[in-house]
C-alpha cells in the first residue's frame, strides 16, 4: 500500500472525526458512496480533485490541511525528528524544550 495514500487517509479520518461527521454524513455531502470514502481512509484510495476540494471546503480546512499529516509519523521516525532538531537547537531553544517535556511528565503522574 502506498504510504501516502495511507496517511493522507489516516488525516482524512482525523478531520472528519474532529468535526463529528460519520462517514455516511461526510460520503453524503461530499456526494459520494460511502464505501469510496472508506476506501480513502483506508489508504486504498485517492480522491479525485473536485472531491478533495469538497471534503476540504465541508470539513472547513484547506486543501493543504489534508495533507499536513506529519505528526502521525510513526514513533522511531519522530523521535529520529526530534532528536534532529535538538542536536542542532539554540541553549535557549532547549531549556524552553525541556520545561514542555517536564510540564508533560507531570500532567500524566
Amino acid at each position: 500500500m502506498d504510504s501516502s495514500k495511507k496517511l493522507f487517509g489516516q488525516r482524512l479520518k482525523e478531520l472528519r472525526k474532529s468535526k463529528h461527521y460519520t462517514q455516511e454524513q461526510l460520503a453524503e455531502l461530499v456526494g459520494m458512496d460511502t464505501q469510496n470514502l472508506c476506501k480513502m481512509e483506508n489508504g486504498n484510495h485517492f480522491p479525485q480533485f473536485r472531491n478533495l476540494y469538497k471534503i476540504a471546503n465541508i470539513l472547513g480546512v484547506e486543501i493543504k490541511d489534508l495533507f499536513e499529516y506529519e505528526h502521525l509519523d510513526s514513533k522511531d521516525h519522530l523521535v529520529e525528528k526530534i532528536t534532529k532538531y535538538i542536536e542542532n537547537a539554540k541553549e535557549k531553544d532547549l531549556k524552553f524544550i525541556y520545561k514542555i517535556i517536564q510540564n508533560l511528565m507531570e500532567r500524566d503522574k
